[in-house]
Protein backbone atom coordinates (compact mmCIF):
# COMPACT_ATOMS: atom_id res chain seq x y z
CA UNK A 1 0.00 0.00 0.00
CA UNK A 2 1.38 3.39 -1.02
CA UNK A 3 1.67 5.95 1.73
CA UNK A 4 -0.28 9.18 1.17
CA UNK A 5 1.97 11.95 -0.12
CA UNK A 6 1.45 13.78 3.14
CA UNK A 7 3.34 10.97 4.91
CA UNK A 8 6.27 10.95 2.51
CA UNK A 9 9.77 11.93 3.54
CA UNK A 10 11.08 15.28 2.37
CA UNK A 11 13.28 13.46 -0.12
CA UNK A 12 10.30 11.70 -1.69
CA UNK A 13 8.38 14.94 -1.93
CA UNK A 14 11.38 16.63 -3.53
CA UNK A 15 11.82 13.85 -6.09
CA UNK A 16 8.10 13.98 -6.86
CA UNK A 17 8.35 17.70 -7.55
CA UNK A 18 11.39 17.16 -9.79
CA UNK A 19 9.56 14.46 -11.74
CA UNK A 20 6.55 16.73 -12.20
CA UNK A 21 8.75 19.52 -13.54
CA UNK A 22 10.67 17.12 -15.77
CA UNK A 23 7.35 15.93 -17.14
CA UNK A 24 6.72 19.50 -18.24
CA UNK A 25 10.06 19.59 -20.07
CA UNK A 26 12.17 21.25 -17.37
CA UNK A 27 15.70 20.05 -18.21
CA UNK A 28 17.23 21.65 -15.12
CA UNK A 29 14.84 19.69 -12.90
CA UNK A 30 15.69 16.53 -14.81
CA UNK A 31 19.42 17.15 -14.33
CA UNK A 32 18.85 17.58 -10.59
CA UNK A 33 16.79 14.39 -10.53
CA UNK A 34 19.66 12.55 -12.21
CA UNK A 35 22.18 13.86 -9.69
CA UNK A 36 20.05 12.77 -6.74
CA UNK A 37 19.06 9.31 -7.96
CA UNK A 38 21.66 8.02 -10.44
CA UNK A 39 23.95 6.40 -7.86
CA UNK A 40 21.03 4.45 -6.39
CA UNK A 41 19.70 3.34 -9.78
CA UNK A 42 23.18 2.39 -10.97
CA UNK A 43 23.52 0.10 -7.95
CA UNK A 44 20.14 -1.48 -8.79
CA UNK A 45 21.22 -2.15 -12.38
CA UNK A 46 24.64 -3.45 -11.35
CA UNK A 47 23.12 -5.97 -8.95
CA UNK A 48 21.29 -7.54 -11.91
CA UNK A 49 23.77 -7.00 -14.75
CA UNK A 50 27.23 -7.19 -13.21
CA UNK A 51 29.04 -6.01 -16.34
CA UNK A 52 29.91 -2.45 -15.36
CA UNK A 53 30.19 -1.14 -18.92
CA UNK A 54 26.80 -2.59 -19.81
CA UNK A 55 25.32 -1.27 -16.56
CA UNK A 56 26.45 2.24 -17.46
CA UNK A 57 24.77 1.96 -20.87
CA UNK A 58 21.62 0.61 -19.26
CA UNK A 59 21.57 3.52 -16.82
CA UNK A 60 21.53 5.94 -19.74
CA UNK A 61 18.61 4.03 -21.25
CA UNK A 62 16.83 4.27 -17.90
CA UNK A 63 17.04 8.05 -17.83
CA UNK A 64 15.99 8.38 -21.45
CA UNK A 65 12.92 6.37 -20.47
CA UNK A 66 12.39 8.50 -17.35
CA UNK A 67 12.56 11.71 -19.40
CA UNK A 68 9.96 10.39 -21.82
CA UNK A 69 7.69 8.95 -19.14
CA UNK A 70 8.04 11.53 -16.36
CA UNK A 71 4.66 13.01 -17.17
CA UNK A 72 3.02 9.64 -16.51
CA UNK A 73 4.32 9.36 -12.93
CA UNK A 74 1.36 8.99 -10.57
CA UNK A 75 2.05 9.78 -6.92
CA UNK A 76 -1.12 7.92 -5.97
CA UNK A 77 0.33 4.66 -7.32
CA UNK A 78 3.90 4.68 -6.02
CA UNK A 79 6.59 6.79 -4.45
CA UNK A 80 9.04 8.38 -6.90
CA UNK A 81 12.09 6.30 -5.99
CA UNK A 82 10.02 3.10 -6.19
CA UNK A 83 8.85 4.11 -9.66
CA UNK A 84 12.38 4.94 -10.79
CA UNK A 85 13.76 1.71 -9.35
CA UNK A 86 11.12 -0.30 -11.20
CA UNK A 87 12.19 1.25 -14.51
CA UNK A 88 15.87 0.55 -13.77
CA UNK A 89 15.18 -3.03 -12.74
CA UNK A 90 13.09 -3.75 -15.83
CA UNK A 91 15.76 -2.32 -18.13
CA UNK A 92 18.43 -4.42 -16.43
CA UNK A 93 16.27 -7.55 -16.78
CA UNK A 94 15.75 -6.73 -20.46
CA UNK A 95 19.54 -6.66 -20.88
CA UNK A 96 19.72 -10.23 -19.56
CA UNK A 97 16.92 -11.24 -21.90
CA UNK A 98 18.89 -9.87 -24.85
CA UNK A 99 21.77 -12.14 -23.86
CA UNK A 100 19.33 -15.05 -23.83
CA UNK A 101 18.67 -14.56 -27.55
CA UNK A 102 22.23 -15.69 -28.33
CA UNK A 103 22.55 -19.04 -26.53
CA UNK A 104 24.66 -20.53 -29.32
CA UNK A 105 27.61 -18.35 -28.35
CA UNK A 106 27.53 -19.80 -24.84
CA UNK A 107 27.25 -23.32 -26.22
CA UNK A 108 30.32 -22.90 -28.43
CA UNK A 109 32.31 -21.60 -25.51
CA UNK A 110 31.21 -24.41 -23.23
CA UNK A 111 31.98 -27.10 -25.80
CA UNK A 112 35.68 -26.61 -25.14
CA UNK A 113 35.19 -27.85 -21.57
CA UNK A 114 37.22 -26.75 -18.58
CA UNK A 115 36.59 -23.58 -16.61
CA UNK A 116 34.69 -21.91 -19.45
CA UNK A 117 32.16 -24.73 -19.48
CA UNK A 118 31.76 -24.49 -15.71
CA UNK A 119 30.93 -20.80 -16.02
CA UNK A 120 28.18 -21.36 -18.63
CA UNK A 121 25.18 -19.15 -17.91
CA UNK A 122 22.27 -21.43 -17.04
CA UNK A 123 19.84 -18.78 -18.24
CA UNK A 124 20.98 -19.55 -21.79
CA UNK A 125 20.25 -23.24 -21.43
CA UNK A 126 16.52 -22.56 -21.27
CA UNK A 127 16.44 -19.90 -23.98
CA UNK A 128 14.32 -20.39 -27.09
CA UNK A 129 12.21 -18.30 -29.42
CA UNK A 130 9.56 -17.80 -26.73
CA UNK A 131 9.93 -15.23 -23.92
CA UNK A 132 12.47 -16.38 -21.34
CA UNK A 133 11.76 -16.96 -17.66
CA UNK A 134 13.33 -13.64 -16.65
CA UNK A 135 11.23 -11.79 -19.22
CA UNK A 136 8.09 -13.59 -18.07
CA UNK A 137 8.88 -12.85 -14.45
CA UNK A 138 9.26 -9.15 -15.20
CA UNK A 139 5.97 -9.17 -17.15
CA UNK A 140 4.00 -11.06 -14.52
CA UNK A 141 3.19 -7.97 -12.49
CA UNK A 142 0.46 -9.71 -10.55
CA UNK A 143 2.16 -10.48 -7.23
CA UNK A 144 -0.26 -13.36 -6.60
CA UNK A 145 0.69 -15.05 -9.89
CA UNK A 146 4.40 -14.73 -9.10
CA UNK A 147 3.86 -16.10 -5.59
CA UNK A 148 1.84 -19.04 -6.87
CA UNK A 149 4.55 -19.90 -9.40
CA UNK A 150 7.31 -19.56 -6.81
CA UNK A 151 5.37 -21.93 -4.54
CA UNK A 152 5.86 -24.64 -7.15
CA UNK A 153 9.60 -24.60 -6.42
CA UNK A 154 11.40 -26.35 -3.61
CA UNK A 155 12.73 -24.21 -0.78
CA UNK A 156 16.30 -24.52 -2.10
CA UNK A 157 15.22 -23.62 -5.63
CA UNK A 158 13.36 -20.55 -4.34
CA UNK A 159 16.40 -19.44 -2.38
CA UNK A 160 18.79 -19.90 -5.31
CA UNK A 161 16.50 -18.04 -7.73
CA UNK A 162 15.95 -15.22 -5.22
CA UNK A 163 19.70 -14.75 -4.79
CA UNK A 164 20.44 -14.97 -8.52
CA UNK A 165 17.47 -12.97 -9.82
CA UNK A 166 16.44 -10.48 -7.18
CA UNK A 167 19.90 -9.82 -5.73
CA UNK A 168 21.80 -10.23 -9.01
CA UNK A 169 24.40 -12.65 -7.62
CA UNK A 170 26.47 -14.85 -9.94
CA UNK A 171 26.07 -18.60 -9.69
CA UNK A 172 29.42 -18.85 -7.93
CA UNK A 173 28.30 -16.26 -5.38
CA UNK A 174 24.99 -18.08 -4.86
CA UNK A 175 26.88 -21.34 -4.32
CA UNK A 176 29.20 -19.67 -1.84
CA UNK A 177 26.34 -18.07 0.09
CA UNK A 178 24.33 -21.29 0.19
CA UNK A 179 27.45 -23.37 0.90
CA UNK A 180 26.64 -25.77 -1.89
CA UNK A 181 28.64 -27.06 -4.90
CA UNK A 182 28.45 -24.78 -7.94
CA UNK A 183 27.11 -27.58 -10.15
CA UNK A 184 24.32 -28.30 -7.69
CA UNK A 185 23.28 -24.63 -7.55
CA UNK A 186 23.28 -24.39 -11.34
CA UNK A 187 21.04 -27.45 -11.51
CA UNK A 188 18.63 -25.91 -8.99
CA UNK A 189 18.48 -22.63 -10.89
CA UNK A 190 18.08 -24.34 -14.27
CA UNK A 191 15.21 -26.51 -13.08
CA UNK A 192 13.61 -23.61 -11.23
CA UNK A 193 13.73 -21.37 -14.31
CA UNK A 194 12.17 -24.08 -16.47
CA UNK A 195 9.39 -24.55 -13.91
CA UNK A 196 8.84 -20.79 -13.62
CA UNK A 197 8.83 -20.40 -17.38
CA UNK A 198 6.00 -22.89 -17.84
CA UNK A 199 4.01 -21.47 -14.94
CA UNK A 200 4.46 -17.81 -15.88
CA UNK A 201 3.69 -18.42 -19.54
CA UNK A 202 0.32 -19.71 -18.40
CA UNK A 203 -0.14 -16.70 -16.11
CA UNK A 204 0.69 -14.22 -18.89
CA UNK A 205 -1.68 -15.97 -21.32
CA UNK A 206 -4.50 -15.97 -18.77
CA UNK A 207 -3.86 -12.32 -18.00
CA UNK A 208 -4.00 -11.47 -21.70
CA UNK A 209 -7.35 -13.25 -22.07
CA UNK A 210 -8.73 -11.36 -19.09
CA UNK A 211 -7.84 -8.10 -20.82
Amino acid sequence: MVKPAADWTERSLDLSRLLARAGLGDRAAFATLYERTSSHLFAVVLRINRDRAQAEDILQEVYVNVWRAAQSFDAAQSQPLTWLTSIARNRAIDSLRRVQTQPQMQTLGSAAGGADAEDEDVYDTVADAAPGPLDLLSRATDARAVTQCMDKLTALQRQSVALAFYQGLSHAEVAQQMRQPLGTVKSWVRRALMTLKGCLQGAVVRDGKDD
